[in-house]
């Protein structure tokens, strides 16, 4: 989502959210977090699974210095002890050499994800082994634009929301889903705030 539409977005929700539209004022709108299509942000997005933003940008960034380019072909040819060796766990290693094989036997296509829908685009995905709705939202969010992704799964969007809401409890996937409703078809703009929002906002 690149930047005029993404603050169009962001201002239409505010427009009909008073909640976003106060935190909009205070914390301003973040930069998009935008990334290039294809293998390289896929295997980061399994790179970042369960760790925290900013380890998972470290063994990223040790990663990409040690392997470049970041290609099917590259990270097909490193064993899983070499890879586990970059800072990768045993089991994201085995996820990235899957990864990498699903792409050069052209089991996973890429380049037909732009044709499909949203819930396509990710069944799509799902198919490859070690990435769950929460990667495959996040790729189809940062890497193709698409305006309206929610990763309901999403542990800091669930804190924000509470933060932002003032709720009592922190809102399962389902009740995130139900509070996210009115912000169609930008939920992707509200979910690229919201991330802003639980860095900046101080907690409940």
């Amino acid at each position: 989502m690149t930047a005029a539409p993404y603050l169009i977005a962001l201002k239409a929700i505010a427009e009909r959210d008073p909640d976003i539209a106060k935190a909009l004022e205070i914390i301003g709108p973040p930069p998009p977090r935008d990334r290039p299509p294809g293998f390289g942000s896929l295997l980061r997005a399994i790179v970042g699974q369960q760790i925290s933003a900013a380890a998972a940008a470290s063994l990223w960034n040790r990663l990409a210095a040690a392997v470049d380019p970041i290609t099917p072909e590259t990270i097909g040819r490193l064993d899983v002890e070499a890879l586990r060796a970059l800072g990768l766990s045993r089991q994201k290693a085995m996820y990235a050499q899957g990864l990498a094989r699903d792409i050069l036997e052209r089991r996973v296509d890429l380049e037909l994800l732009p044709q499909l829908d949203d819930e396509a685009a990710i069944v799509h995905l799902t198919q490859i082994k070690g990435i769950g709705r929460w990667s495959a939202e996040v790729y189809l969010l940062f890497a193709l634009g698409r305006p309206d992704i929610w990763p309901s799964g999403d542990l800091a969007l669930a804190v924000a929301m509470q933060r932002l809401k003032r709720l009592r409890r922190r809102p399962d996937p389902k009740r995130l889903i139900r509070l996210a409703e009115p912000w169609r078809p930008y939920r992707g703009a509200a979910a690229h705030f919201l991330w802003h929002y639980y860095a900046k906002a101080p907690p409940i």
